[in-house]
């Protein structure tokens, strides 16, 4: 029995001997290793951490293993990977990395990490994943990472990285690599890819957007897995690469845009290139634009992979008519022939192509069929083009007449057949496609007959110019809801008769040249009173008249009034106007003082007083129009009053605090009757914020719609003011954007889009149908909220800019008169830094087009991931310019990434309908963006297109795209 016992007793000991041992080594590994130090060495070069990704690695008692972005062995020794990337870091690379001696993933991408790439870097001989894009990387390569023989991935794209491509990353006696991104830097010398060199397991080669120069190596022909090659914007030369493309059967993506390549047999045959292709099954997009290619376009074209969506082969020098069996090419989206020499006519059998959306065959181009040689009439086959969005064919020596059937091609955006010889009448099928939102041009071409009223439906269209054409009769008064038009040109016809008022009254017209017709009346003075009109030519009319002093006249040149005899002015080169007789002039200014100063008094003072009384009394503002809807509103929200905020917000404790800025504080409380609400209380210490106050509630008090938030009530007294407003349980958009740290990202791209058409139909009501045109002027995350069902209401109108109602009816009674007065933005800066229209900062008034450009950064800044405050944009570019810098051929990373941070569900097709959304919204985002606001669209267009996203996205079958 003692003998047992001993025996337990040691065998007790062992076990805490060998705890002991165990808790000691973790202990030393956790603070002693080489890893530990490294990680803390490389730490010291961050000088910015905005996302606070490293306040884990400052924590004491925090295992290493346990910071963010460091992942460990089984053993929690060693660091095996270090993933920091879409961090927005700052600072340097620091050489102790190196230490890491077990790392195989290194990712420090998207920061902004400077100066050099530490060459220590290339000991770290287990590394298989090393990213480094999208920083602000500079120097060379260093020859050092070519001993990285076990790389994997490889990806140092869009830096400042300068020098040659060093050869040992390519010929390191190793096959590993299946990744490699050079691309957007400024590297220069020949791709150094060797005889000796294979790299047979390469999948990706992405150099584009760089110096290189020489022919592509034939050694490449080798990697017999490669999927995607792309050498687009370099100064690459030699005959297309027929050899190396052949041994390819995997190859989906091929860019070799402007670069100089040529053709085989004395750049003379095109027909060795595309047979090369015919084998490479899954090819997507092929392009090759912007070279020196000369030749036809060989009938073998149509036989290339019926997985093609993509084929750009514009800017060169190809000849020829263009092959029937393009036909073949069923599912192309996107072709582009454009700025050739091509000639003949369109293939009839184009009209098998349902799924193309650009055409562009101008200067050799498909929607963009202009400036060619094409001959003959347009094919009624391209109604059968359903998802057709833009059709150019201007500049060639098309005749016929206009096909009505192009009137079924209802996703048609623009159509230009101007600059041809197109004769007849315009149907009345193609005036009334309403999907026509840019612009519309039949000019100088063969027209004749009366312009049809049925262009009243292209409500959104912002151009028409049907110029230099035989059009007779009147012009259409329903030209009048064509509510968006900017610019209407119908100079050098026959048009007679008056010319309509409603069409001078168009909200946002600037360009109107009726010159050179035959129409008469009493000159424009209605247009004098446009707020928008910037050129203005109705010169070789029939119009008589004084011509008016102010508005447009102001401004305007004798060759803009010229050959219209009946006019008479002060205008230097216009006759004088007779004086009109001065008994006239006398008697009636006397008696209207003696008939309506009776009138005035009588009736005038009851209406001022009751203004008056109404503004003194106005301590608490609801919204509300009719009596009826006012005793509903008030049994829902009775007046609240100032004690009861207080008791609400629990003294506007901090613990009710949600939300503060330079207005002041927002607290959340619920009222007695169990109503959540959020009381806006504002900082009165703060200059301007009484102003600011009274736009809000002028605001509030007059919309209605689902998108922008309801005011309950507001509390005024000479110390405190305050807003209250329902509470949004899912707090606002930028929680949602920009989640807490360690948080995943909570909105899917369904939520996106439809968040986005929430805010557009919200801010298109403000601009169009609200009962005083309002102007947000902040547009923002933060001012985005989202209720229980994720439903986006747009808030915070303390800049917001009232405008008289486009009714011309000004404000709705006097005490309007008076608010009105103070609900001007002149002088202020409308916004917040990185959402400012660039021409608020030239000294424009806030604009409807400057509310629309802010929304175009939120898209851009959602679908890119980045503020617009980010450094990357601080350094005299912006969000906008760098996404238009990238655009069109560039925005693959863009697009990549946005499908990591909203993934689809696991089919190709949705990947793809994910693919079309995201891109659609950065064009959108672009176009919303366009420096000159009159470029920009409405916001009822952008609403219009967020609509078609949002139903694209939740039933893809019932839209093309």
């Amino acid at each position: 029995m003692a003998f047992e016992e001993i025996l337990m007793r040691k065998r007790m000991l062992y076990v805490v001997i060998v705890c002991i041992v165990l808790v000691c080594g973790e202990e030393n590994v956790q603070y002693s290793n080489d890893d530990h130090t490294a990680l803390l060495s490389f730490m010291t070069g961050i000088v910015s951490d905005p996302e606070h990704v490293l306040e884990s690695w400052n924590s004491t008692g925090v295992h290493m293993c346990a910071w963010k972005g460091v992942m460990c062995n089984t053993a929690r020794t060693h660091v095996v990977q270090l993933d920091l990337s879409g961090n927005s870091l700052q600072g340097t690379i620091s050489p102790a990395l190196s230490n890491l001696s077990y790392l195989t993933v290194l990712d420090l991408s998207d920061n902004f990490f400077s100066g050099h790439i530490p060459k220590e870097l290339g000991s770290l001989f287990r590394l298989k994943q090393l990213s480094f894009s999208s920083n602000v990387l500079e120097g060379d390569i260093p020859t050092d990472l070519g001993q990285l023989n076990r790389l994997v991935y490889f990806n140092l794209g869009s830096n400042r990285l300068e020098g040659q491509i060093p050869p040992s990353l390519f010929c390191n006696g190793t096959s590993s690599l299946q990744y490699v991104d050079l691309s957007n830097n400024s590297l220069t010398g020949k791709i150094p890819l060797w005889d000796q060199c294979e790299l047979l397991e390469l999948r990706f080669l992405l150099l584009w957007s760089n110096k290189l120069v020489g022919q592509i190596p034939p050694t490449l022909s080798k990697s017999s897995k490669l999927e995607w090659l792309d050498l687009e914007s370099n100064s690459l030369n030699g005959e297309l690469p027929v050899e190396i493309v052949k041994n390819m059967p995997r190859l989906q993506f091929l860019y070799l845009s402007d670069n100089n390549f040529i053709a085989h047999s004395g750049n003379s045959n095109l027909t060795p290139f595309f047979a090369s292709l015919v084998n490479c099954s899954n090819l997507q997009e092929l392009e090759v634009a912007g070279n020196s290619l000369g030749g036809e376009i060989p009938s073998i074209i149509g036989d290339l992979s019926t997985s093609l969506v993509q084929i750009n082969l514009g800017e060169n020098h190809i000849y020829g008519s263009i092959p029937p069996s393009i036909a073949n090419l069923v599912n192309v989206t996107l072709l582009n022939f454009s700025s050739n020499l091509l000639n003949g006519s369109i293939p009839s059998g184009i009209s098998r192509m349902r799924k193309l959306e650009r055409v562009y065959l101008s200067n050799n181009s498909f929607s963009d069929l202009s400036k060619n040689r094409l001959s003959g009439s347009i094919p009624d086959s391209l109604s059968n083009l359903f998802q057709l969005r833009r059709l150019l064919l201007f500049d060639n020596h098309l005749t016929g007449t206009i096909p009505p059937s192009l009137g079924q091609c209802i996703n048609l955006e623009i159509l230009d057949l101007s600059h041809n010889r197109i004769s007849g009448m315009i149907p009345s099928e193609v005036a009334g496609l309403s999907s026509l939102k840019l612009y519309l041009n039949l000019s100088n071409n063969f027209l004749e007959g009366s312009i049809p009223f049925e262009l009243s439906k292209m409500d959104m269209i912002l151009a028409i110019d049907f110029s230099s054409n035989n059009l007779s009769g009147a012009i259409p008064a329903q030209l009048g809801s064509c509510i968006a038009l900017e610019s209407l040109n119908l100079s050098r016809n026959l048009l007679h008769g008056h010319f309509p008022v409603p069409i001078g009254k168009l909200p946002y017209l600037q360009e109107l040249d009726i010159s050179s017709n035959q129409l008469t009346g009493d000159i424009l003075q209605f247009l004098q009173v446009s707020a928008t009109l910037k050129n203005l030519k109705i010169s070789f009319n029939n119009f008589s008249g004084t011509i008016p002093k102010d508005g447009i006249f102001k401004s305007i040149t004798v060759y803009s009034l010229q050959g219209n005899p009946g006019l008479c002015g002060s205008l230097s080169g216009m006759p004088p106007c007779k004086k009109k007789k001065i008994l006239r002039s006398i008697i009636m200014p006397v008696l209207i003082m003696l008939i309506g100063t009776p009138i005035v008094c009588c009736f005038g003072y009851p209406l001022v007083f009751r203004a008056r009384t109404r503004q003194k009394s106005a301590i608490f503002v609801e919204d509300v129009s009719d009596d009826e809807e006012q005793a509903t509103t008030r049994s829902k929200y009775p007046r609240i009053s100032y004690q009861q905020l207080v008791e609400a917000t629990g003294g506007f404790n901090n613990s009710s605090l949600i939300g503060s800025g330079s207005f002041g504080h927002v607290y959340k409380g619920v009222l007695q009757d169990n109503t959540r609400i959020a009381v806006k209380v504002l900082n009165l210490k703060m200059g301007g914020e009484t102003g600011s106050f009274k736009r809000e509630c002028q605001v509030l008090r007059r919309i209605r719609h689902r998108n922008l938030i309801r005011i309950i009530t507001a509390c005024s007294r000479p110390d405190f003011k305050a807003l209250v407003l329902p509470l949004m349980s899912n707090g606002s958009l930028e929680s949602h954007i920009y989640p807490a740290t360690g948080s995943s990202q909570s909105l899917n791209l369904l939520q996106l889009v439809s968040i986005c058409t929430d805010i557009a139909e919200g801010v298109a009501y403000l601009h169009h149908h609200a009962p005083m045109q309002v102007v947000h002027c902040d547009l923002k995350p933060s001012n985005i909220l989202l209720d229980k069902d994720m439903t986006a209401l747009v808030t915070d109108f303390g800049i917001a800019k009232l405008v008289k109602g486009g009714d011309g009816q000004g404000c709705e009674d006097p005490a309007d008169l008076h608010l009105f007065s103070i609900s001007s933005t002149e002088g202020l800066l409308c916004g917040s830094i990185g959402y400012i229209a660039p021409e608020y900062g030239l000294g424009r008034h806030a604009s409807t087009e400057g509310d629309v450009y802010s929304f175009g950064v939120l898209l851009l800044e959602f679908i890119t991931g980045k503020r617009p405050t980010d450094i990357l944009f601080q350094e005299g570019s912006n969000l906008a310019e760098w996404v238009k810098s990238l655009y069109p051929n560039k925005l693959e990373p863009i697009a990549q990434q946005a499908l990591l941070r909203f993934p689809p569900p696991g089919t190709p097709v949705y990947t793809k309908i994910f693919q079309d959304v995201i891109y659609e919204m950065i064009e959108l985002g672009l176009m919303c963006t366009q420096r000159s606001p009159s470029m920009r669209p409405s916001m009822l267009d952008v609403a219009h297109e967020m609509g078609w996203l949002k139903q694209y996205l939740s039933n893809p079958s019932t839209l093309p795209i």
